[in-house]
């Protein structure tokens, strides 16, 4: 923990120093330091330093615990106990206002973003597609683009500030007079005033209106997947720009399909005689059935690939594979005949060896 300077150093006076002598230096050094008149980033801190030593060498209770014991005596309080609100009042009463606080000003603003949700079918995430959305968002008043006024008239120069957007107060202290701008009240800083609101949006330039907006969905999209539409948000304030609409994207799941990255996945039941002997059958993909080979001897969870018949790369060229994988099916339920046939072809196979 940093060690704090000795209160009469930091005020560059004696131990002996009298209240007068006290005041007077503080009122140079904090003209000097003062981060209204000091650009330096290191004024600031130097300020707080001389508040802190002048806070306990002008009261008399405080002075005299520092005196005697080099601190201030326990429930005394000091800088801690006010931290900036005290030094804000410090501020206010010897120079007007507080460095920390800044006129506010009028500049661009971009309007508010917002965000909806859209559920897409599997085949509508894998090829892309449009959808209809409605949009609640905040735009210019219809009836006077935005002004306040009403129709055939304009806002007015403001007459406190004289179309400034501020104005500058100048108050006597024991530094003696010291000026600080702030915001205007009349007009708060926009430099007119209406004096015939429009009737539509009460002088506020805005209304809430809806909207139905068509947003092009990529293909390739999928479940958690955001869309951002540029400027599709509110209006900005004083000449900003709009804001961004945001779509947030779930994916209902297929009853056929799964997806992994830019591969589909399909799951294939073979009997045992198909996967024993082998076959020729059609499948299904996204874009309709095709046939596939089965080679003999094929094994429970083996992966057939169909190449490019997977989900395209979003923004790129790439493209997915449809993956079969064949899924070796045991009958639950056989006749007399048919279990005669596997007791039958059991004895004819040779039984494999356990590891």
């Amino acid at each position: 923990m940093a060690v704090k300077r000795d209160y009469y150093e930091v005020l560059g006076l004696p131990r002996h120093a009298s209240e007068e002598e006290i005041k007077r230096a503080f009122r140079k050094l904090a003209f000097q330091y003062h981060p209204d008149r000091n650009r330096n980033p290191e004024a600031e801190d130097k300020f707080k330093e001389l508040n802190e030593a002048y806070q306990v060498l002008s009261d008399p209770e405080k002075k005299l615990s520092y005196d005697r014991y080099g601190r201030i005596a326990e429930g005394q309080g000091g800088f801690a106990d006010f931290g900036f609100g005290g030094l804000g009042e410090i501020f206010e009463s010897f120079f007007g206002g507080s460095p920390f606080a800044r006129t506010a000003q009028r500049a661009p603003q971009k309007g508010d973003s917002l965000r909806t949700h859209i559920t897409l079918s599997f085949e509508e995430a894998v090829f892309g597609c449009q959808k209809e959305i409605e949009v609640q968002r905040i735009e210019n008043c219809p009836v006077c683009h935005g002004i306040g006024c009403e129709q055939g008239t304009n806002p007015q120069t403001c007459p406190e500030c004289r179309g400034t957007g501020q104005v500058r107060k100048v108050q006597q202290s024991i530094f003696g007079r010291f000026s600080h701008v702030t915001t205007c009240p009349r007009c708060e800083g926009a430099g007119t005033v209406i004096a015939r609101p429009c009737p539509e949006c009460r002088g506020r330039g805005r209304t809430r209106a809806k909207r139905n907006l068509t947003a092009d969905i990529p293909a390739g999209v999928d479940d958690g997947y955001r869309l951002r539409l540029d400027n599709e948000g509110s209006v900005g304030m004083y000449g900003g720009a709009p804001g961004d609409l945001y779509l947030d994207l779930s994916v209902k799941p297929h009853k056929l399909f799964r997806r992994d990255g830019l591969d589909i996945l399909y799951d294939l039941p073979l009997n045992f005689a198909q996967a024993a002997v082998g076959d020729e059958i059609e499948v299904p993909t996204l874009i309709g059935k095709t046939s596939l080979q089965i080679p003999p001897g094929t094994q429970n969870g083996k992966l057939f690939h169909l190449k490019g018949k997977g989900v395209p790369e979003l923004e790129g060229r790439k493209k997915g594979d449809q993956l079969i994988r064949a899924v070796v099916v045991t009958p639950q339920h056989l006749d007399g005949k048919q279990r005669r046939l596997f007791e039958e072809l059991a004895r004819t196979l040779p039984q494999e060896k356990l590891p």
